[in-house]
């Protein structure tokens, strides 16, 4: 629901540019969110999966419209919802962990992250979704050497 209102707002404020009835940023606005979405998924798509030699995009965990970015002052929130690829994926946390390092090493500009499993389709989504927001879980995580290891290769770019 929320990529059709949010293509619904762009094209709402888009046309109220158009007939002169809304400031140029204004439909920019949506336009550079749109842009910094895309650069997330760029990101985060070419993750592989700990289990499989596939990546995230390949498995459809995640995909363009699981990424969200709204302005908020002078940074930006990065919400990223996965869909694991089975109810009870026992290695849901440690994809969320892959998505949280890639996201904090990589992206250009200032943001904060959030990031869950989407809706329904986890058995301990709560659960996880508190563990891969806790930042001193996650620190605690990545002190682990074997985790560590892990998740560099995850998210180590492809050739």
């Amino acid at each position: 629901m929320q990529p059709v209102s949010g293509l619904l707002s762009w094209t709402l404020s888009r046309v109220l540019w158009l007939l002169g009835l809304s400031e140029p940023g204004a439909a920019r606005q949506p336009q550079i969110m749109e842009e910094k979405a895309l650069e997330v998924y760029d990101l985060i798509r070419t993750i592989r999966d700990p289990e499989k030699p596939n990546t995230l995009e390949e498995l459809e965990v995640v995909s363009e419209s699981c990424v969200e970015v709204q302005e908020i002052n002078e940074e930006y929130l990065v919400i990223i919802r996965f869909t694991p690829t089975v109810p009870h994926c026992s290695l849901a946390t440690l994809i969320g962990l892959c998505l949280r390092v890639k996201l904090q090493r990589c992206l250009p500009f200032k943001h904060k992250l959030e990031i869950y499993i989407s809706e329904g389709t986890h058995s301990t989504e709560e659960d996880i979704n508190k563990q891969i927001n806790d930042k001193q879980r996650v620190a605690a995580a990545m002190e682990n050497p074997n985790l560590q290891e892990i998740v560099e290769q995850c998210v180590l770019e492809p050739d």
